[in-house]
Parts: C-alpha cells; structure tokens; sequence
C-alpha cells in the first residue's frame, strides 16, 4: 500500500510502499478512502507529543469501509462504510472506563499517534474506536466530520443550552463554520462573530440568524445588547479573542473552549463569581458519539466546506491546510 510517513520531528512527508498490515484480535483494517488534514496533525508532523515513535503515519479522520476483520470482532462485517476520529479506542478497566466515560480513558489511545492513521490506503484500529457511516455522506464529505464535525457537535449538545437559546459561535473556520451550521439546527438562535464584515454573507448563508465583527467594535457588548448568550463556542485558538467574550455571557451562561490555543485565558474571578458563568474545554468524543454526528449531519445536511487533494500531494495539503488559507477543511483522497 502507498502511505505518507514521517521520519522525524519536524521532517517531510515521504511517500512510501508499506505492507497492507493485519488486524490482530479484536481489530479492525479499514481501506480507506478519505483521510481529512487536522491542525493536530502537526503533533506528529512537528514532534510535539512526547513519546512519539517514528517512523508515524499521521491522519484521524478517517473515512473507508472494512477491509478485514481480526479474531473476536462480532460487530463489523467486511464492506460495510465506516470512519475512525481522534479517539482511537479505550481500555475498558481504568476508573473513567468502568464508568463508561471512554473520551477519559487513562490510557486511551489516539489514532495517527498511539497507532499508524490514515495517511494511508490502509489500516488498523481497534473495533471499538470504528464508527459506522451513513450512505448519504460521500466518504471525502465525511472524513472532516469525524473530528472538526463531532468536536463542535458533541459539545455543544452537552452544553446545556435549549432550543431557542441564543448560542453564539466565535471563529468561522475550520470548526466554526461546522459550528454555526449544528448550532442552527439545534434550533439555537445562532449568532457567528468573526473578523471583518466580508464574512457576514458567508456566516447567513451557514445559518447564523446575526453576524457581530469585532473589528467594528466589542463583541461582548454586542451580545449583551442581544440580552447575553447562553453559550459562546470559542473555535478560534486566540487565548485573548475568547477571554474578550466572557462578559458577553448571560447569567449562568458558559464559555464553551474547543479551539485548542496554548496561550492562558484571562478572566478575573469576579467575571465568573456574580453572573455564575462557567468555563469548560471538550474533547471530540468516542466512536458512538461520531455516530451521532455522521448521522445528524446527513439528517439536516450539514457538510462541511472542503478542499480535496489526491494521497501523492500531500505536502501541498498539509501546506494549505497549516497555512491558514484552505476554506475550510482539507481532504486527501485515495487511489
């Protein structure tokens, strides 16, 4: 099989001939056919999760169908249309797992890092980390849901907020702009808040019943004008840009992190203590949850906004993809 491995931090893609490898007991191998390019996958490209072992096939979002099954896999059957995310299984015995909490996972593992991912026409992952696909998404339309698509999603339907809230979604990218489309069909008044007012047409035609630009002034004064959000999805990784919108929540509201910055918030404890708001980060979730956001998203037609690259161009897409300029999920597709 043809995949694109790293050798060492921070080296190229290189495009090599692998063995098509062979799932073990209670595995899975999956042919892929569309593997979404994630900002993660720069913890891999870079080196920056400790530990790595290379050389690593990066890629979690993984779109294909069964290829084979292992010994002891019951629930798979061959040719049947699956994807893989960031969570790449679980190991059933620590404390979160006996709770049936497997995104807290002590020892969980991550696809493209704990094991080759899917920068490949092929490969292997646990049973339990594969998530069935429904057959009214297209494989290339699927993949960028599988991560960007169940972080915003799942958050957001565990965040608290009712039908009719208002919800407000900072950042229309890679994630925003998934965010603002869930966020509408939610039933939630949906209000996108971006920079510069070229994105306001884009953010009514996602769904987004108002538009707020912050280079027109603050976007937490705006949002109190509107009577205060319920929730703001903070997707954009700027630490200052989403401390900025705490004082736009609403008594009791929630500041939702999934854009993953390394830069502190910055939020005084009076900010939180007297209108009771809260704080809170979310990870993607489990393979059920991917389920959940496949099968929402062909319900209500949401899809993301993405460009396609074939496997041997791979640099140019991870390029496009880190550089800022793709609108706004890149994809690699196979064969």
């Amino acid at each position: 099989m043809k995949a694109a491995q790293i050798s060492k931090p921070g080296g190229n893609f290189e495009l090599v001939e692998r063995p098509i490898p062979e799932p073990g007991p209670n595995q899975v191998r999956i042919k892929v056919e569309a593997c979404g390019v994630c900002h993660s996958d720069a913890l891999v490209k870079e080196g920056l999760w400790p530990g790595l072992q290379y050389p690593k096939v990066t890629g979690h979002e993984i779109a294909g169908r069964v290829d084979t099954i292992g010994p002891d896999v019951t629930n798979w059957k061959v040719g049947e249309r699956v994807g893989v995310g960031w969570h790449g299984g679980h190991c059933f015995k620590c404390e979160p797992c006996r709770r049936g909490d497997f995104i807290l996972c002590r020892f969980q593992k991550i696809t493209g890092i704990s094991f080759d991912g899917g920068y490949a026409e092929y490969l292997v992952v646990p049973a339990e980390a594969v998530a069935a696909m429904p057959a009214e998404l297209p494989a290339d339309q699927a993949a960028p849901l599988l991560c960007a698509g169940i972080t915003v999603f799942n958050s957001m339907r565990n965040a608290g907020a009712r039908a009719g809230d208002l919800v407000a979604v900072q950042g229309i990218g890679g994630l925003g702009h998934l965010g603002v489309q869930y966020a509408r069909q939610m039933g939630f008044h949906t209000v996108a808040i971006g920079r510069g007012g070229d994105k306001a047409a884009l953010a009514k035609k996602l769904g987004a019943h108002e538009y707020i630009d912050t280079d027109a002034g603050s976007p937490a004064e705006a949002l109190q004008k509107m009577g205060g959000a319920r929730l703001i999805l903070a997707t954009a990784p700027d630490s200052k840009a989403m401390s900025d919108l705490v004082d736009g929540l609403a008594g009791g509201g929630k500041l939702l992190v999934v854009g993953a910055g390394g830069d502190p918030l910055t939020v005084t404890p009076i900010q939180l203590l007297l209108p009771r708001r809260n704080l809170q980060g979310w990870p993607s979730g489990t393979a059920m949850d991917s389920e959940d956001t496949l099968k929402f998203s062909a319900l209500t037609g949401v899809r993301p906004m993405i460009e396609k690259y074939p496997l041997t161009k791979v640099a140019d897409a991870y390029q496009q993809m880190i550089s800022g300029k793709a609108r706004f999920r890149v994809v690699l597709m196979m064969g």
